[in-house]
């Protein structure tokens, strides 16, 4: 079992319209009918539905029911497997220990996602907006995810797009 400084949180909660905000970009994972519980310490987003609990992985860019029922996802995020797995949580206290500490809003991140050839260790670790980082995540997976293995990306443009109304 980690043990963790006082400051140190292996969860995170967010308001509804957070999640709403953060997931908009999901669209091609079904969460309908899922209500989001909790948040890893790397933004990825756990569920409950009629059917069990689900976990979206953000690194993957994949949804998977894990449990059947909240003992079952209890027990298994009291294990170091489970810590590990779903949490992070050994990287993240690493993080946390060198002196990256995320605020109320914010969650951990990667400079450069896994996806695109990031690695998952310390020096390639940031803190960063939980809407934000979700809400890329997603589109990210969005484009890559029917390319070939092995397909090299050459940029990533970021652009926000301003509507006017009225």
């Amino acid at each position: 079992m980690i043990v963790e400084p006082l400051e140190f949180q292996a969860t995170r909660q967010f308001p509804e319209v957070s999640y709403q905000q953060a997931l908009e970009s999901w669209t091609f994972v079904d969460l309908a009918v899922k209500e989001p519980l909790f948040t890893s310490p790397f933004r990825d987003v756990f569920f409950k539905a009629s059917d069990g609990f689900w976990w979206l992985d953000i690194v993957e860019g994949s949804l998977s029911r894990q449990c059947e029922s909240a003992d079952a996802l209890r027990a298994e995020l009291a294990t170091q497997e489970g810590q590990d797995k779903y949490l992070l949580a050994g990287l993240a206290l690493t993080a946390h220990r060198s002196g990256l500490v995320p605020g109320p809003s914010q969650v951990y991140g990667s400079t450069v996602t896994p996806v695109l050839g990031g690695k998952l260790d310390v020096s390639n670790i940031k803190t960063t907006d939980f809407i934000v980082a979700v809400n890329i995540a997603g589109q990210v997976h969005s484009q890559v995810r029917d390319l070939p293995v092995g397909t090299r990306i050459s940029g990533v443009t970021i652009s926000r797009e301003d509507r006017m109304e009225g």
